[in-house]
């Protein structure tokens, strides 16, 4: 396989992949139109954040597997276009959250003192002592927005310093913040109390311009904001009028809304007295380059490699495959959904994916993408995966409803696929035995048990002797050989389901045979590969 780097990266990132058998053409600084170009051979791509990789790279990308990003966040890569492709888009969450922390912390006291302003003066050959006086930190209110690990370790290094930490973040619980002495509160009271603010969570629609007008019309006056985190988050129009007001009392900013920022745009900004900038250097430390491009190298290896996926941005439930337990039930969702597909027969309206037992219950986000993988191989002509499946269902508007289910049949765990169709509706039903052993159970109602691979015939009869014998002489007769045979009934005599593993597939001059016999319908081929 081929990985392209396309961006600057140490070269034992590099040695990695080759060493793990891939073919890796390093070039950095290669032109977008370049890379739409050459993109179409490889199988992998890493970059930093010098790299654009745009819908229309992707599209052009007709044999890739997975975008890797040596870094957090992932702005300069189209997630959605990359997922509706069925790539895998991967970071290095971590990886320099211990240089982005002591950036910031770095930030805050440069900010706090003056550092680069009174140095800038002491450059220019003057000593302007009164007209930088700072302020200390000590027993001043922080305010952290976003609690990950970069939030969390400024947290602990400014607490150390005799700050009063508050926090919001919206997924950690209170209990955690309370071991890291952080006092959790709404924004609205974070601005309130806050001397100052850092900002730490993804740009995305719920935080662009987080801090803009309003928010600052909030905060105490002469509050202090820091942005080491995504620009955008930080309004900088806003941010300029604040500061231009002396409302806002300085600014810290490492990241900007346009990188590098437009001087026509931005110069008034960035020459403001009271703001310090710096050009995106929150990972910029010898040891956080060389970690992440190490890890992004060992995460793209292992995950073409089928080892292991750590720092997925999308497919969360391609992780879940690696789980030695749930494996085997990955592959019965998939199957099952296929098989349910084929036996539908008309226009999909609804799937329900129900589950029974804590193993499968747990699950549900692996059930779901596996079964829709299944199903909807049948319906698209692109190819489907694990990572795309639940996208292209949304886009398709196919409802897709999930059911945590009691015991059932007996079962430690079990599988139930249900889709709705013009007309109707069609069940399956699934196990695994001893670890390994897929077992269908269930068609419609029907009990049996048998292997959902290879080829099946499956067909509604009447319950009456001679009928197994009818069809087994069709498909004798154009040499179809039948490797097992289940049936189900609802009781003697009245309405059947058999379901045969044949060897091959059955020819259409027999299966026409089979559709015009007298007591047998709903014939249907399917193929379980």
């Amino acid at each position: 396989m081929k990985i392209l780097v396309s961006d600057q990266l140490e070269q034992s990132c590099i040695d990695i992949l080759t060493g793990e058998g891939f073919e890796v053409d390093n070039t950095p600084g290669i032109s977008a139109d370049e890379l739409k170009k050459t993109i179409g051979a490889y199988d992998g791509l890493v970059v930093r954040s010098a790299t654009k990789v745009t819908a229309e790279v992707i599209n052009h990308a007709s044999q890739m597997k997975i975008i890797g990003r040596a870094g957090t966040g992932v702005d300069n890569i189209d997630v959605p276009a990359a997922t509706r492709k069925g790539i895998l888009v991967m970071n290095t969450p971590g990886g320099n959250t211990i240089s982005a922390a002591e950036h910031t912390v770095s930030m805050l006291l440069s900010l706090a003192r003056n550092i680069p302003q009174s140095n800038r003066s002491l450059m220019q050959g003057k000593w302007e002592r009164k007209s930088f006086t700072g302020v200390e930190v000590f027993e001043k209110t922080l305010g952290v927005v976003g609690l990950g690990k970069i939030g969390r370790e400024v947290a602990i290094r400014c607490k150390a310093f005799g700050m009063n930490i508050i926090g919001y973040d919206p997924v950690l619980a209170n209990d955690v913040a309370m071991k890291l002495n952080i006092e959790l509160v709404n924004l609205d009271e974070l601005f309130r109390r806050s001397d100052f603010i850092t900002v730490h969570t993804p740009l995305s629609k719920e935080t662009k311009a987080l801090l803009n007008d309003t928010t600052f019309a909030k905060c105490k006056r002469g509050v202090r904001i820091i942005n080491c985190a995504r620009g955008g988050i930080v309004d900088e129009a806003a941010l300029l009028r604040a500061l231009q007001s002396g409302y806002v009392g300085g600014a810290a900013l490492d990241v900007f809304e346009e990188e590098p920022p437009n001087p026509e745009k931005s110069g008034a900004l960035l020459t403001h007295p009271r703001v310090v900038a710096t050009p995106h250097l929150g990972a910029s430390t010898e040891e956080a380059q060389e970690k992440v491009a190490v890890q992004i190298a060992h995460q793209i290896a292992d995950a073409l490699k089928g080892r292991g996926y750590i720092g997925l941005v999308n497919g969360a439930a391609l992780q879940l495959t690696m789980n030695e337990e749930l494996k085997p039930y990955a592959t019965l969702a998939e199957k099952l959904g296929s098989l349910a597909a084929q036996l539908a027969g008309g226009k999909l309206k609804g799937v329900t994916v129900g589950a029974s037992g804590v193993l499968v219950s747990s699950s549900m986000e692996l059930m779901k993408a596996g079964v829709l993988k299944g199903i909807l191989s049948h319906v698209l002509p692109e190819p489907v995966n694990f990572v795309n499946a639940p996208l292209h269902a949304a886009e398709m508007g196919l409802t897709v409803n999930e059911l945590r289910e009691g015991p059932s049949d007996g079962f430690a765990n079990l599988l139930r696929i249900q889709v709705q169709i013009e007309g109707g509706e069609r069940e399956v039903a699934g196990t695994v035995y001893n670890s390994n052993s897929l077992r269908l159970v269930r068609i419609d109602g029907f009990r049996f048990e048998l292997n959902p691979g290879g080829h099946l015939l499956v067909y509604n009869n009447m319950d009456r002797p001679g009928m197994l014998a009818r069809v087994g002489t069709i498909l004798a007769a154009h040499k179809v050989n039948i490797a097992g045979v289940s049936l189900g009934r609802t009781a003697m005599g009245e309405r059947a389901l058999t379901v045969m593993n044949i060897d091959s597939d059955i020819p259409e001059p027999a299966l026409a045979t089979l559709l015009n016999e007298e007591g047998i319908e709903n014939v249907r081929v399917v193929r379980l590969d």
